[in-house]
């Protein structure tokens, strides 16, 4: 059963930016631009409720007492634990899409650092680990991604207009 398109005036548009994570429902598309960055969508095709978020490096050493911080991986997907929570559902309820992690960094030697793929390695092991589905990648390569994601319908429109190498994998089931 598809879901019609509400029209382009009745959607509201959250863009959010590295270190940024947005979870709601409704009429609403969520929009990131990617470079080494990982964004994760998570989806719930009965409630059609998700959130996305942009995070910039895997972890940290988290100071005590100090406030989730979604640049980090580890400290993202906490925050969109916590709001899986709140809606009184199950990660393994949710559907997830992987975007980015782009080789777009060198070291002084001009060798490529390993941001993006340890990026999306982190995501890999944070779907797995709480039996979430992950049905669509578009992950390494380099170049940025434009990601616009529909919380109505749960589908992701993805531009990589100067990107290569990426690998793609859609997933059935």
């Amino acid at each position: 059963m598809s879901t019609p398109s509400p029209a382009l005036h009745d959607i509201t548009v959250v863009v959010i930016g590295p270190g940024d994570y947005y979870f709601g429902h409704g009429r609403t598309r969520i929009s990131t631009l990617l470079g080494s960055c990982v964004s994760i969508t998570l989806w719930h095709p009965r409630k059609r409720i998700g959130g996305m978020c942009h995070y910039m490096l895997s972890e940290r050493a988290r100071p005590p007492d100090s406030p989730p911080d979604a640049r980090f991986a580890s400290e993202a997907f906490e925050l969109l634990l916590y709001h899986i929570d709140i809606a009184g559902t199950r990660p393994s309820e949710y559907q997830a899409k992987l975007f980015g992690g782009s080789n777009m960094f060198t070291d002084e030697a001009g060798r490529r650092m390993a941001i993006g793929p340890r990026n999306i390695e982190f995501g890999q092991r944070f779907l797995t680990a709480n039996s979430i589905a992950l049905i669509a990648q578009h992950i390494g390569g380099s170049g940025r991604r434009k990601l616009h994601f529909d919380l109505w319908s749960g589908d992701v429109w993805l531009a990589f207009p100067e990107g290569e190498g990426a690998k793609i994998r859609s997933y059935c089931g």
